[in-house]
């Protein structure tokens, strides 16, 4: 029992009020230093996003993260909770009191709040109508930073053609539309575009994309490199053409580069068809894990001398959940903050400003007067005083969890309930979890971090961290005595060159 073996070791301290004592001083002190603010211009921007991180998985996650070093986990530490200002982020759409990920995307990316289901486009635009797009397009601060003469990259669990990275680069009143296989014909007839050729088109040689979705990529029925003999991994393309192939020959050097960070300008990493794996199940030798995507994009943007903006996506947090499948989703947060953790390694707060969020919550939750150091995935200690069978800690308030045996609610201790696809228990049976509709946390650090605090719209996001770097609607607090704007001005790109389709090391 290795969870109250831990507990009684770390009591014995807790007993002394000086242990407690000791450490809110030493939290005062740290909070101290806070009140001389880093009111530095922000070279470089990177957007961590927690698909689906609402708060009970951020601290669900924080718990895992301790017990996977055999500690009781609730003391235990996060990168994100290291991150010295905290604020609230309201997550509604603007037709929705519970969010999606694409028009909550539209808002922490673009500065406006936007209907569900839409991406890049405002609320004048209506979801899978067409013939709204055009003049109520919405850029990014991806957008906005590329223009700034910044680097910039997109690194994702899912595809990168996903809702969250979509609204980096496209303007579309569809999520779902991957590619044009998936669009109504009547749309393509209208020049609708598919994301996935907004993501070649839109925003010229965007220097880093890593993610899934190389399907969407490829002509019609075209076999998969990895899966060719899988037909749900056939390209969709019905337009025939090969999104990889234009993009490499648009490069002046086509020579495929060795694995090098320091040679290597441009970087298309796409690593399956769909999405990538969960953590729990990727295969270290040929599946990127998402901190060591971060990694290389990191060494890659940072060579621009006027800095890049990067967002990382720990998109599968989102998935776990709706599969009621909580290891899944907890394993993808503990290894975001991995990911958070290794790239502070790599920047400076000094120059790098760094925000954690999440687009919204899920129904997850867990309870139960659990003692401290119990297994995250754990029974609570009781049983329900109406049935009369036990209960794991986490729940789910609906979803796939949901199961009736001879008219009485499944008898869980019956089961593997610490098993990785595991169901938690639902109270409302549905074939997919629904999102969550609390606010989320906004972590930040670096330049201007202290502008994130209180409740904030979720839309106010994209325009503090333009405001910390001097790009984007925010630059008369940046201007010189001179006069001149004191970004540098962007160097020309060297034309390497990085084609990833399978591989990553």
């Amino acid at each position: 029992a290795q969870g109250p073996w831990v507990y009684l070791r770390v009591a014995d301290q807790e007993k002394d009020p000086l242990f407690w004592n000791t450490w809110a001083q030493r939290t005062l002190k740290n909070a101290l230093i806070l009140q001389k603010l880093n009111q530095n211009t922000a070279k470089n921007l990177i957007l961590f996003l927690g698909d689906g991180m609402g708060i009970p998985t951020v601290t669900a996650a924080r718990i895992l993260k301790g017990q996977l070093s055999r500690q009781s986990g609730e003391e235990t530490q996060l990168e994100m909770d290291k991150f010295p200002f905290v604020a609230l982020s309201k997550t509604y759409n603007t037709n929705a009191q519970v969010a999606d990920s694409a028009g909550t995307a539209t808002a922490y990316l673009c500065g406006v709040k936007a209907n569900e289901g839409t991406v890049g486009v405002s609320a004048a635009a209506v979801r899978s109508q067409c013939n709204t797009t055009q003049g109520n397009e919405v850029t990014s601060i991806l957008r906005w930073a590329k223009e700034a003469g910044k680097s910039v990259g997109i690194v994702t669990t899912t595809r990168v053609n996903h809702a969250t990275p979509s609204a980096a680069y496209a303007h579309c009143v569809d999520r779902d539309w991957y590619s044009d296989g998936e669009m109504p014909a009547e749309a393509v007839q209208a020049g609708c575009k598919d994301i996935a050729r907004q993501l070649f088109e839109n925003i010229p040689n965007i220097d880093v994309i890593m993610g899934g979705g190389r399907k969407y990529m490829f002509p019609k029925n075209q076999s998969d490199v990895e899966y060719p003999g899988e037909k749900k991994h056939f390209g969709t393309r019905i337009d025939r053409r090969n999104l990889v192939e234009e993009w490499n020959n648009r490069m002046k050097n086509k020579e495929l580069l060795s694995l090098n960070p320091n040679s290597v300008d441009y970087l298309l990493g796409l690593f399956e068809p769909g999405d990538l794996p969960y953590d729990l199940e990727r295969n270290n030798e040929t599946d990127p894990s998402l901190t060591e995507m971060v990694e290389v994009a990191i060494k890659i943007l940072k060579k621009n001398p006027s800095g890049f903006y990067l967002l990382v996506e720990g998109g599968r947090i989102d998935h776990g959940h709706h599969e009621g499948k909580a290891k899944q989703a907890l394993h993808e947060a503990v290894e975001m903050d991995r990911a958070i953790g290794h790239a502070g390694l790599m920047t400076s707060i000094y120059d790098t400003m760094t925000v954690v969020t999440a687009d919204h919550s899920h129904m997850f939750n867990f309870g139960g007067y659990t003692p401290r150091g119990n297994t995250i995935f754990g029974l609570a200690p009781m049983l329900s005083d109406v049935d009369q069978k036990p209960f794991t800690a986490i729940l789910y308030g609906n979803g796939p969890g949901f199961k009736v045996v001879n008219g009485l609610r499944e008898n869980v201790s019956t089961l593997d309930y610490e098993e990785n696809n595991y169901k938690a228990q639902s109270a409302v049976p549905l074939s997919m979890e629904t999102h969550g509709g609390e606010d989320v946390a906004v972590f930040a650090k670096g330049p201007m971090a202290h502008l994130l605090h209180g409740v904030h719209e979720q839309n106010y996001i994209p325009h503090v961290m333009a405001y910390a770097a001097c790009i984007g609607q925010n630059r008369d607090h940046c201007m010189s005595s001179s006069g001149a704007s004191s970004l540098s001005a962007a160097l020309p790109s060297l034309t390497a060159l990085l084609t990833l389709i399978r591989l990553f090391c």
